[in-house]
């Protein structure tokens, strides 16, 4: 005789468990606390099991019938329902785990070895922003492109170019959830061509033609004279500022007149030499006196132990009064425009600017490339601004 919704309500505990039965295996076990299970009595490779349905009546016995025949279906396909909830069960519980915020995280730490420390901190500054406080909690396997894209379209606000350096990041964190089998689509992939064109805000820079005012103002800076000199070894240079700012005593060969930024400070992961004109080494000469007996070449004014802090150059040009007219990256355009125009290689500038070799294994090898003639380049650049700075 089938269990009624009326007799499973009705029944009380006793001294000892027992049961209620409705058929088919499916069961009510009934406990002396009052309490009501669901279970189902089954075989599966000659052996007796049960399989848990929860608790009555938030289960109610429509409900344990219907799991009743679903649990029969798997047993009609060859296969263990008790094994089936436990793996779906694992499943659930992994996906929840990894949530986009975890897995993002992990590919982040992967990546360390490839970047230098600002470019890490940026990357996971821009996450941490824009993105983990809109779907850093999901489970990175259920967020969809449409999901996606609404982040991207609140990230828009901030500008396109933002929004579409993010929608890359994220679709590298997908590949890699991809590949490490917790998610199962990348839905950046879909998204390309969604957002609106980059509007990219290059660096604002000094014009060829203001160079002289701007060596005009730079001789008469009334700062800190570190800050300065940095700022003059910045424009001889063209370093990025980072370089700069990370510049240490022991990376200066004043014998070779070279400056060997290693590896592990470049954006790009590769040695970087910059070769030191007469007029760059008078400099780290100037400067020996005011930050030699510390560890970087431009040490932060109030703790010397580390580097110069980020907006130190950006601060100087503001002082000048060149607030949003220029930036300290700004003269790495500065410089290679004025190089192309009288008539340098461009690949001995591309290669002293330091830009992306698309071949790797002849990156490994390249950061000599084309020294000798980045030597007469750097020492024509530094005398060109000499010339230009005595004709004010």
């Amino acid at each position: 005789m089938s269990l009624s919704d009326a007799k499973a309500r009705n029944a009380r505990p006793k001294t000892k468990p027992y049961k209620i039965a409705d058929g088919e295996g499916l069961f009510l076990l009934i406990v002396p606390s009052g309490s009501k299970y669901w279970r189902l009595k089954y075989f599966f490779a000659g052996k007796e099991k049960l399989l848990a349905f929860g608790v009555y009546p938030e289960i109610a016995l429509s409900d344990a019938r219907e799991r009743r025949m679903q649990a029969r279906k798997v047993l009609a396909a060859g296969n263990d329902p008790g094994e089936v909830k436990r793996q779906a069960k694992r499943v659930l519980i992994q996906k929840h785990e990894n949530t986009f915020e975890v897995v993002a995280r992990e590919w982040h730490q992967n990546r360390l070895v490839k970047w230098t420390p600002e470019h890490a901190k940026k990357i996971l500054k821009r996450l941490e922003t824009h993105v983990f406080n809109r779907i850093g909690t999901r489970p990175i396997a259920d967020i969809t492109t449409h999901d996606l894209l609404a982040v991207m379209r609140k990230i828009e606000e901030h500008g396109s170019e933002i929004a579409h350096r993010l929608l890359q990041i994220c679709g590298q964190v997908f590949s890699y959830a991809l590949i490490t089998q917790r998610a199962t689509m990348n839905p950046a992939v879909s998204l390309r061509g969604a957002l609106k064109p980059a509007v990219k805000n290059n660096h604002a820079y000094i014009k060829p033609n203001e160079l002289p005012e701007y060596l005009d103002k730079l001789e008469a800076y009334d700062g800190a004279l570190q800050t300065k000199l940095a700022m003059k070894f910045l424009l001889l240079t063209f370093v990025r500022t980072g370089e700069l700012r990370g510049a240490k005593w022991s990376e200066i060969d004043f014998a070779k007149s070279e400056w060997r930024i290693p590896a592990e400070r470049m954006k790009m992961r590769e040695t970087h030499i910059i070769p030191l004109s007469r007029q760059a080494k008078r400099i780290l000469k100037e400067l020996q006196p005011l930050t030699g007996q510390w560890q970087y070449v431009f040490p932060n004014q109030h703790k010397p132990s580390g580097h110069m802090s980020e907006n130190t150059i950006l601060y100087g040009l503001y002082r000048m009064g060149y607030h949003s007219r220029a930036t300290g990256h700004g003269f790495r355009s500065t410089a290679s425009t004025v190089l192309n125009e009288h008539g340098f290689s461009p690949d001995v500038i591309e290669r002293q600017l330091a830009h992306g070799e698309r071949d790797k294994v002849r990156a490994a090898y390249n950061h000599a490339q084309y020294l000798p003639e980045r030597r007469k380049m750097m020492q024509w650049w530094a005398d060109y601004l000499d010339e230009v700075a005595a004709k004010k």
